[in-house]
């Protein structure tokens, strides 16, 4: 305010006459004092749309909550309604994952993950390079469609087979939307592909929905199949990944990694950059969900993305890095490209190190396809 005195007070007569000076400096005076009143009469409201204080700050922040300080807020201008609405928004903290509900992410690893659980081996060897956290159960979401498709894949089902995306393919989950039509036909094939390059879940619920003996047999299906392989921390109960009961560990997952890697099909459909599909009269273009299947940097045989709130964003891989093949498994990992900056930092640190040795896991050992 004072700041404003001054200014206000302080006249500016270079361009007048010594005629008008006088007559200048009265009526600068008028103003001045006018422009003092105005501001000391100026409405509180007024005052703290532009100069918002804490106390301001903590009604915007409970506005949605009570219905007292939605009515405080009516004897404000429309613009701090707004501004009040807009905080409060704002304001909503985003669902917390179960490993940041577990705690995981406070535990510390050499690279400095982002990802609360990490697994590294080498598929040859089957020596460990680094883990983190990796017997943690947690939800995997679409990581769980590398299940869907081996199971699909060693059915041995036609391909070409016609399917068409009914009601019952629609997520009623989480609500996320798609570009497959309730009444769109494609193949089995094209559904695979879908399912496993850009993570479609209409398409993998299909599949599921159209296997022999129908949804539940296929999801027994999908269970006994983790079984055998001796995933001993894994269930499903559908096979999209929308559902956080589908639950895992990276150990398990790693199984899973060298399972479906011993299948061709899976290795050429998750590794694809990119596919048109022809879908009535349109034609649809869908993407790799890994944009590291692009990246001439890296030799990625097989990989699969995921992501739902209580999962975080998942990552597992097959890949060769300085002559090793690498299976990665990335869990909970905290913000959407982490997961991808987490593989490059152990692809930079397999690269650096390419002598290093590992702890050979037992237990996974056991486990996984030769």
């Amino acid at each position: 305010m004072n700041t404003v005195k001054n200014l206000a007070m302080r006249p500016n007569f270079t361009a007048l006459s010594p005629i008008l000076a006088p007559w200048a400096q009265r009526l600068v005076s008028v103003m001045s004092v006018g422009l003092m009143a105005a501001l000391m009469a100026m409405p509180a409201s007024a005052v703290a749309q532009s100069q918002p204080t804490s106390a301001g700050k903590r009604v915007a922040a409970t506005a949605g909550k009570s219905g007292k300080a939605t009515k405080k807020t009516k004897v404000s201008a429309t613009p701090v309604k707004r501004a009040v609405a807009s905080r409060s928004v704002a304001a909503v903290p985003m669902r917390a994952s179960f490993g940041q509900m577990a705690g995981l992410h406070t535990t510390s690893d050499p690279l400095d993950l982002r990802s609360s659980v990490a697994l590294v081996i080498d598929q040859d060897t089957r020596e460990v390079l680094l883990r983190k956290n990796d017997q943690a159960v947690l939800p995997i979401a679409s990581l769980t469609k590398l299940m869907t498709g081996l199971v699909i894949s060693e059915a041995q089902l036609p391909m070409a087979e016609m399917i068409t995306i009914t009601q019952a393919d629609v997520d009623t989950e989480k609500g996320s939307s798609s570009r497959l039509a309730v009444g769109s036909v494609l193949s089995r094939g094209d559904l695979l592909h879908l399912a496993l390059m850009s993570s479609e879940n209409r398409a993998a619920h299909a599949l599921g929905r159209t296997f022999p003996g129908g949804l539940d047999t296929f999801v027994s299906r999908m269970n006994a199949r983790a079984k055998a392989l001796g995933m001993r921390d894994t269930r499903y109960v559908e096979p999209t990944g929308l559902s956080s009961q589908n639950q895992s560990s990276a150990n398990d997952l790693a199984t899973l990694v060298g399972a479906a890697y011993k299948e061709p099909v899976l290795r050429e459909l998750s590794t694809s950059p990119g596919r048109e599909i022809a879908v009535g009269h349109r034609t649809l273009q869908y993407n790799n969900t890994n944009r590291l299947v692009k990246s001439p940097q890296w030799d990625i045989g097989l990989q699969k993305t995921g992501y739902i709130s209580e999962a975080g964003q998942c990552l597992v891989m097959q890949a060769q890095v300085s002559g090793r093949k690498l299976i990665m498994v990335f869990l909970d990992s905290a913000g959407k490209l982490s997961r991808i900056a987490d593989a490059e930092r152990v692809r930079r640190w397999v690269e650096k190190s390419p002598a290093m040795s590992g702890t050979k896991h037992v237990a996974l050992a056991d486990h996984l396809p030769s």
